[in-house]
C-alpha cells in the first residue's frame, strides 16, 4: 500500500460494552504509534451497556503503515469484545446509484458529487428503466439498464449484483429506485441507503402521500435509512419534516415531499462517507 498522503487521517469507529478505560486505550494506541486525534466524539447507550466512538487522527506521522493499523489495533478491541471498523481518508469510497424514472435524488447526489461535496466516487448508475440514462452520459457515468418484472427478478437483480463487483462498489444509494431488494441476495450487497419518501415509522411502503393526505398531517417528512431485509425498517441514518396545511393537495405534499428527500438522502449519504454513524441493532448514532 502507497505511503498515504501528509493530510490523509484515519478513522476509528467503535462499539462495545460499556467498562472503565475504553478511551484511554484507545487513546493510548494512537499516541503510542505517533498519532495525533483532531477529532473524537463518543456515546453511551445505557439502556444497552454499550459504549461507541469515533475516532479520527493523522497519519503523516504514524508510525505503523495503514495495512498493519487494523490487526494492531485488534489485539486491543478483542478484549474489550469491540466491534470496529476502520476508515482512511485518501480511500475513497465507490458508489452505485439506484433509479427508476424520478430524477430529483438523483441528479441532486450527481450535482453535490461533481461539486466535491461527497467524500466518494458515483462510478455506476443501474436503472431497470431507460429514462434517465440521458442525465448519466451527461455526469459521465456509465449507466446499464435491467428491466425486471416479477418473474425476473431474483435473476436480474443477481446480474446487478455482479456489476457492483466488477466496479467494486462500496455504497449503493437508493435513489428513488422503486423495487424491493430480495432478502435473499441482500446479504450479497455492500451497504445500502435508502430515501423513504415518509417520516418513518409513519406511512411505510407505497403511496405514503397520498395516505397522509388522506389522514389530514399537519407535518410531512422523508428518511433516509440503511436497508434491511424487512421492508422500511432498517436503521435510520437522517429525517426531516416539512409543515403542510389543509390547503395542501396530493402534488403540493410530493412537490414538498422531493425537496425533503433531496436534502435527508445527501446528509445521510455525506455522514456515511465521512465515516460517522455507528449501526448496533435496529439504530444509529450519527456523530456530528
Amino acid at each position: 500500500m502507497p505511503s498515504p498522503a501528509s493530510d490523509s487521517t484515519a478513522t476509528l469507529l467503535v462499539s462495545c460494552p460499556d467498562q472503565r478505560g475504553i478511551v484511554a486505550r484507545i487513546a493510548n494506541f494512537i499516541d503510542s504509534n505517533g498519532g495525533n486525534i483532531i477529532h473524537t466524539d463518543q456515546h453511551v447507550d445505557s439502556e444497552e451497556g454499550l459504549f461507541l466512538t469515533r475516532v479520527e487522527w493523522q497519519l503523516d506521522k504514524f508510525n505503523l503503515p495503514q495495512e498493519l493499523i487494523d490487526p494492531a489495533f485488534g489485539a486491543i478491541a478483542r478484549p474489550l469484545n469491540a466491534r470496529w471498523q476502520l476508515h482512511f481518508s485518501d480511500i475513497r469510497p465507490r458508489i452505485a446509484i439506484w433509479v427508476s424514472k424520478q430524477n430529483h435524488c438523483l441528479l441532486d447526489l450527481l450535482w453535490r458529487h461533481q461539486s466535491g461535496e461527497l467524500p466518494g466516487d458515483i462510478k455506476l448508475i443501474i436503472s431497470n428503466h431507460p429514462d434517465l440514462q440521458g442525465i448519466a452520459q451527461q455526469f459521465n457515468v456509465d449507466y446499464h439498464h435491467i428491466p425486471i418484472t416479477k418473474e425476473t427478478k431474483i435473476s436480474q437483480e443477481l446480474k446487478q449484483i455482479s456489476l457492483l463487483e466488477e466496479y467494486e462498489i462500496d455504497l449503493v444509494i437508493l435513489a428513488k429506485y422503486m423495487q424491493v431488494l430480495s432478502a435473499d441476495n441482500l446479504p450479497k450487497f455492500p451497504a445500502v441507503i435508502n430515501i423513504h419518501h415518509s417520516f418513518l415509522p409513519a406511512f411505510p411502503g407505497a403511496k405514503p402521500y397520498h395516505r397522509a393526505h388522506a389522514r389530514g398531517v399537519k407535518v410531512i417528512g422523508a428518511t433516509a435509512h440503511y436497508v434491511t431485509e424487512n421492508l422500511d425498517e432498517g436503521p435510520i441514518i437522517e429525517q426531516d419534516v416539512s409543515r403542510v396545511s389543509h390547503r395542501d393537495t396530493v402534488p403540493d405534499l410530493i412537490r414538498k415531499g422531493k425537496d425533503l428527500e433531496r436534502v435527508v438522502l445527501a446528509r445521510a449519504v455525506r455522514s456515511h462517507l465521512q465515516n460517522r454513524v455507528i449501526s448496533y441493532g435496529n439504530r444509529t448514532v450519527v456523530f456530528d
